[in-house]
């Protein structure tokens, strides 16, 4: 027997394309009346970086600096939510409703993903992924492919195609 979702994480890293892997996440919410907690993880800077920013910022400046980001980022996600929703569902209202939360975290994506779907106790991971360079049609983005080797729960991995009608970064 298959278990019941009740639970979706939508890991997104808010690229051009990423809705495409969104309307999978709404679909398969609706169809088995489930819930979404929307994940976008920033990237930290790299020790090099923070040194050299350091120099010029205050280490309290630079964390009011990210925690305003994470603050922007997420009211932007809600705002676009709901435009996609209306967009894209227009028969739908219930679209926001499904969605329980939306996180921004900071750190490195592959780990983030993971710790959140322990954290949650997620039943599934929705996923975009867009190959780079020459072996794009060959292998995974590398964080779809760590995910993949240490998750213990079904992912589905979205190939995110060049150029869609509708883009994350629209909505």
């Amino acid at each position: 027997m298959i278990p019941k979702i009740n639970k979706i994480l939508y890991a997104t890293d808010l690229s051009k394309n990423s809705a495409y892997a969104f309307r999978y996440a709404v679909n398969s919410a609706e169809k088995h009346d489930a819930k979404i907690h929307i994940l976008n993880v920033l990237e930290k800077l790299s020790p090099t970086a923070e040194s050299m920013v350091s120099g010029y910022i205050s280490p309290e400046k630079l964390e009011a600096i990210r925690k305003e980001n994470i603050e922007g980022l997420k009211n932007r996600i809600q705002k676009r939510l709901g435009e996609f929703c209306k967009r894209e569902l227009l028969n739908k209202p219930e679209c926001q409703e499904r969605v329980a939360s939306i996180q921004v975290v900071e750190g490195d994506p592959a780990e983030e993903i993971l710790r959140k779907a322990d954290d949650l106790k997620a039943d599934v991971v929705i996923m975009g992924t867009h190959g780079k360079g020459l072996l794009a049609h060959t292998f995974l983005g590398s964080v779809a492919e760590k995910v993949l080797h240490r998750i213990k729960i079904p992912v589905f991995i979205i190939p995110i195609p060049q150029e869609t009608d509708i883009s994350f970064s629209d909505i």
